[in-house]
This record gives C-alpha cells, structure tokens and sequence, in this order.
C-alpha cells in the first residue's frame, strides 16, 4: 500500500510540506511526498484528448504525477487559501488528474484527505470563509471521482504582508485587515504548524485514519 501526499506551497519547507509530511508519516505505509513547486503542471485545456487513453496531450510533469497518483492507494493533498480559494498550482494539479476517470475511474474508492492552510481566522463573519473553500474544492474533486474523502485539516498560515517589509505602511496591508488597524508585523506571531497541538494531532488523526482504512483492505 502506498500513500502520495502532494504540497501545493512554493515556499520551501512550508507549514503545508510538513503538514502533509506529518499525515503520510501518520499512515504508517509505504508513502512518497509531491511538492508541485519542483514541477511544470499547466492546467487542463478541456479538449478531451485523453479520452481513450486516459492520458494527458500536454507535455509536461503533469503526465508524470497523474502516473504516480495512478498507481498510489490514497492521496492527501496539501495546498493554501490564495485569495480566499484553493491555490492554482494545487487546483492545477486536481485538473490534470481528469484524464484517470474515463471509463475505468481509477481514483474510485480511493480515500483521500485535504489540508489546508490558511492565514484568515476561521469564524470571522467579516471575512470570506478561505478555509473551508480551499478544503471543499479538493472535497469536490474526490467526491466526483468516487473517491473515499476521509476529512480535511485546517492550519494556521501567514499573510505575506508579515515579511514583505511595508507590511505596516502599505494601504492594502494583509496585517491590518486580518489583525486590526494597530497590529504591525512585529506584533504579529508568525504561525509555525508544529507550535499549534490540536493542528499536529488532527493532521496526525488524519493521517492514521487512511491507514487504518488501507490496512483493513
């Protein structure tokens, strides 16, 4: 049994890497991390190419990775709230998985599981619910494919504002409109994902569940 967890994150060694790191370790199986960042992933073009080959026209890494999706028992996946919604790189890469559910579904009862990170605060009514839209469209694509969505997993990330250098001058300012007028980025504790407890033990629950489910296959 094997276990793919892909990161959509750019930033090397992010709070999403090891999240999803944490997760695979968690299955107890055989398991392989994806950072999409060390790929050329372009999206679907829609052109139906793949339809009697269940294989991808576009010429790049993405052929590659739907392989490995392909021939793997379960799949996390890992990605963060770029405005507000599930960033491109990983959106790019569920696209790409389109060509394995002609005909034969080969994601089909597959469990899987989402986590996300994301620097809005969950329960803020003023602000758009970023987590749960990065978690639902990768809940969506494995509901569609027949997939065994196990759950998702929300962390705590960091506004880019923090480390720009006119996180406090600057009229946009992702510090101001998530802290309040007075935050600075000094003021600002930078989110790590191994100083969160219940972050680590849902990630780790997660990760534990998939592989029970694959043990008792």
């Amino acid at each position: 049994m094997k276990v793919i967890g892909v990161s959509g994150s750019p930033i090397p060694n992010s709070n999403t890497d090891r999240a999803v790191q944490a997760a695979l370790k968690a299955t107890g199986m055989d398991s392989e991390f994806v950072k999409l960042a060390d790929y050329l992933v372009a999206p679907c073009r829609g052109c139906l190419g793949c339809l009697k080959t269940n294989r991808c026209v576009i010429d790049d890494d993405g052929v590659m990775l739907a392989e490995k999706v392909k021939q793997a028992d379960a799949l996390i996946v890992g990605g963060y709230t770029s405005y507000s919604s599930l960033d491109a790189r990983t959106k790019a890469f569920l696209e790409r998985l389109y060509p394995l559910r002609h005909v034969h579904g080969f994601m089909r009862g597959k469990p899987g599981a989402a986590i996300i990170t994301t620097c809005m605060p969950a329960g803020d009514t003023s602000l758009p619910p970023a987590g749960e839209m990065g978690a639902n469209a990768v809940m969506f694509y494995m509901a569609e494919e027949g997939m065994n969505f196990t759950g998702s997993v929300k962390i705590k990330g960091n506004p880019p504002c923090i480390k720009c250098g006119r996180g406090d001058t600057c009229e946009m300012s992702g510090v101001k409109m998530l802290y309040g007028e007075t935050a600075t980025s000094a003021s600002v504790a930078i989110n790590t994902f191994e100083c969160h407890p219940d972050a680590v033990a849902a990630v780790r629950d997660l990760g534990e569940k998939i592989g029970k489910m694959l043990a008792e296959k």
